[in-house]
């Protein structure tokens, strides 16, 4: 019990770091990562590998200790959190609202497959194989690649394929 009456609570939820200090960093690097991620770092075909995560896990290092600085109470932890996610929201609501702030915010659908044609050019600007880009395509139950109308590599990592109408005999 007494260990418990020893807890020094004002170090753990008293500020150490100025709050407003903390939403400064905190939107620095969300915004820096923001552009590093949707400029910088391709689109992955629909899926997360290891290396995706190896690099989240060290860019969150990385950044933490950017954001941070040398704070080390629960509420400076709580008010650096908040921002991160104020901002998240705040962009998700203006890319809801604003269709300028959309095309920003979110990569257009890239044009991989039209009218039975590879675009091997739109392939290598995201670097994908013709492998990653078959298994897709057989995914959605394409043999031939006569079948596809277009594909496309939509913004979320995601393929569509859109089929040709079957014709009548």
């Amino acid at each position: 019990m007494d260990n418990l009456l020893s807890i020094e609570w004002a170090g753990l939820f008293g500020f150490t770091v100025p709050a407003l200090e903390l939403v400064i960093r905190g939107s620095a690097m969300y915004w820096f990562l923001f552009l590093v991620f949707r400029f910088v770092v391709r689109r992955d075909v629909g899926a997360v590998g290891i290396a995706d995560l190896l690099v989240l896990f060290i860019v969150a290092d990385a950044a933490q200790n950017a954001m941070a600085g040398e704070y080390t109470s629960i509420s400076d932890g709580m008010v650096l959190v908040s921002t991160l996610i104020a901002w998240n929201l705040l962009l998700d609501w203006l890319s809801f609202r604003f269709d300028g702030v959309r095309r920003f915010a979110e990569p257009p659908a890239m044009h991989l497959i039209k009218d039975g044609r590879i675009l091997k050019r739109n392939l290598r600007r995201e670097w994908i194989s013709d492998e990653e880009l078959w298994t897709k395509l057989r995914e959605h139950g394409v043999d031939s690649i006569q079948e596809v109308k277009a594909v496309y590599l939509e913004a979320d990592g995601e393929i569509s394929v859109i089929k040709r109408e079957k014709q009548a005999s």
